[in-house]
């Protein structure tokens, strides 16, 4: 668990290490941080369509192997960044770790459903995201204290990180896709599951559904330069104000989904799970909107409606992760690339098209937050099928 914890959490570590240097970078490249923001989408996207291949890829040559070639890539990628000379190469590099990243967060989801089942499967799925939602906090506070060596220092730690997880992964993890289980890899075939996909209304919205409610999440960390800087008058060195509160958030959310698992049934977890994000995405609107840009002098009434909303984030995350999965048990890679895809589709989104309209004040990043969780959670009434589907999952266990 700690070694699939560890590949699942380079994605975040790429993402959050370097936020602490916004600042430090625009001034080093001469242009301005929206540039540097926008290393972030760079980032993203490819990520985003990449993971749409990595689980496919993954159910056709072995775990380990996709983990080895998607790692190994990764390294070369973060050294580029480093010594980049200008924002348009370090662009480029970020494309080169989205690229690649997603290997070993694709393919973590999907070996934990390969090694297990039932309510252990929720288990397992919330003690790696309980050890994964760790990361967040760790990374803009290690950033910080690297940015005091240089800002070229964190492209450097990522590099060491993704080299000390490939050899972690090729030394403890056993290969789950044995040759008899793999599935050919061909263009056509993964166009003809993910067209398959594209008509299973139940998988659409579970997925769907993990990815808006982690988009309402993600703003605040994509936002974070200027919703702590500027808004919170806090500083580079206090950006563990926000990740620290909200990955807790996350880890007692993970620690609560992995305590009820086979003894509350997983619909009603959702129900309890989507209620608690809805009042407390409504509430974060009504301080948000109270305060008014005095907000700084209480900078943690901006905070903790966060982590608050991440204990019913991460208590939903594992059941809908699962049931998901088991929409499509033998092409689990491909279901999990699905997953991925579509929480970093979102994660993209609202970097390129939604952050630089809201970030401008405490209230309409509150009001995106809400937005984005009274559409997951419509999404999943007017289904309904998707919270039989985790019950059905749920009642095997």
């Amino acid at each position: 668990m700690l070694v699939l914890a560890a590949l699942a959490a380079l994605a975040p570590f790429a993402i959050d290490t370097y936020l602490p240097a916004f600042h430090v970078m625009a001034a080093e490249f001469a242009t301005d941080e929206l540039a540097i923001q926008q290393s972030l989408t760079f980032y993203l996207l490819p990520y985003a369509v990449m993971t749409l291949c990595h689980g496919a890829i993954s159910d056709a040559i072995g775990r380990i192997t996709t983990i080895k070639w998607g790692l190994a890539i990764f390294v070369l990628a973060s050294l580029g960044c480093a010594f980049a000379p200008n924002v348009q190469t370090l662009w480029l590099f970020r494309a080169l770790q989205g690229v690649s990243g997603g290997a070993g967060n694709t393919v973590a989801r999907a070996m934990v459903r390969d090694l297990f089942s039932g309510a252990q499967a929720q288990r397992v799925m919330a003690t790696v995201q309980l050890l994964f939602g760790i990361a967040p906090a760790v990374a803009p506070i290690l950033g910080g204290l690297l940015l005091g060596i240089h800002w070229q220092a964190i492209f450097l730690f990522l590099s060491l990180y993704a080299a000390v997880a490939l050899w972690m992964a090729v030394r403890y993890l056993p290969e789950t896709m044995t040759a008899e289980k793999q599935v050919p890899f061909s263009l056509a075939g993964i166009a003809h599951t993910y067209g398959k996909m594209l008509r299973h209304r139940v998988f659409l919205a579970l997925i769907a559904c993990l990815g808006l409610n982690f988009a309402a999440f993600f703003i605040y960390v994509l936002a974070s330069p200027v919703f702590l800087i500027e808004h919170l008058h806090l500083n580079s060195q206090q950006f563990g104000y926000l990740f620290i509160p909200t990955v807790t958030g996350m880890m007692l959310g993970s620690w609560i989904s992995r305590h009820t698992a086979g003894k509350i049934a997983a619909s009603r977890m959702l129900r309890y799970a989507f209620a608690w994000m809805v009042l407390i995405a409504s509430l974060n609107v009504c301080i948000q909107l109270w305060a008014g840009d005095g907000i700084h002098h209480a900078w943690w009434l901006a905070i903790l409606p966060i982590a608050l909303f991440n204990i019913g984030m991460a208590a939903a995350m594992p059941v809908l992760s699962i049931a998901a999965l088991d929409c499509y048990p033998k092409v689990r890679g491909t279901a999990a690339s699905a997953q991925a895809f579509m929480q970093m589709l979102c994660s993209t989104v609202c970097s390129a098209a939604i952050v630089p309209f809201v970030w401008h004040s405490t209230f309409t990043l509150a009001v995106a937050m809400l937005m984005m969780t009274l559409l997951s959670t419509l999404l999943l009434r007017l289904t309904h099928q998707p919270q039989a589907h985790a019950s059905a999952i749920n009642n095997k266990a």
